[in-house]
């Protein structure tokens, strides 16, 4: 019963693909990836390895489609290859995901044989998402924000006392969190701010480092107690 389901999906898919169609597809499915690829490396910091699976995926993708159109298993290979989503271990950026789906839509379109409308598509996604890069619009949240800790001796009044050098670097800032440390002869003062500039971190630390009697500093991107660390 499945060898003859599986029979006639293959005799389905042969009658309707020539071999000039199908290699037309792939072409063009693998030019439109490295099109993807050279647009995500776009002012990007990228991994070899995704920068193939960009070029790789719309090929794939082609490939199913072709293989499923107008059989009645299309709708679960078409499932399937969605599912490709999901074939990186670490959760990737909103970026990374939208350019994933970008490839696999380039991927189906020409599985369907409109290598026009996909080259169209791919041309102006790729524009959107260049300017978008370009822009800095798809930045996550703000990378000049900063969470400073900063250990203080007890004798030092610290409510004026970093005033300056966060005027001077930081566009805004909050005291977020006061602590007495090593048995109360030391405070640790827990700031989230945002920088002017962050290619001034260094000289940013170097003012600090000053008022604090060059104790205890440190900068992150995120806040390790919002995690429980």
């Amino acid at each position: 019963m499945l060898s003859s389901v599986l029979e006639g999906v293959a005799a389905s898919a042969s009658a309707s693909i020539t071999v000039s169609s199908f290699l037309s597809c792939i072409g063009v499915s693998l030019v439109l990836g490295l099109f993807f690829a050279f647009v995500y490396a776009f002012k990007n910091k990228y991994s070899k390895s995704f920068v193939m699976t960009l070029i790789l995926l719309p090929a794939i993708v082609c490939v199913v489609i072709m293989m499923v159109n107008g059989n009645i298993g299309a709708g679960v290979a078409v499932a399937g290859a969605f599912s490709l989503v999901r074939f990186r271990s670490a959760p990737g950026s909103a970026k990374d995901i939208a350019m994933i789906f970008m490839a696999m839509g380039t991927g189906l379109v020409t599985g369907m044989g409109y290598l026009g409308y996909a080259a169209l598509f791919a041309v102006i996604i790729g524009i959107v998402f260049m300017l978008c890069t370009r822009l800095g619009l798809g930045e996550t949240k703000d990378s000049a924000e900063r969470y400073l800790r900063v250990t203080v001796p007890e004798d030092l009044n610290y409510t004026d006392a970093f005033k300056e050098p966060m005027d001077a670097f930081a566009k805004k800032y909050e005291l977020t969190r006061i602590k007495t440390i090593n048995m109360g002869s030391l405070f640790r003062l827990e700031y989230n701010l945002t920088l002017k500039d962050p290619m001034q971190e260094k000289e940013f630390i170097d003012a600090l480092r000053v008022r604090n009697g060059n104790l205890e500093i440190s900068m992150a991107t995120s806040n390790p107690n919002a995690n429980g660390l």
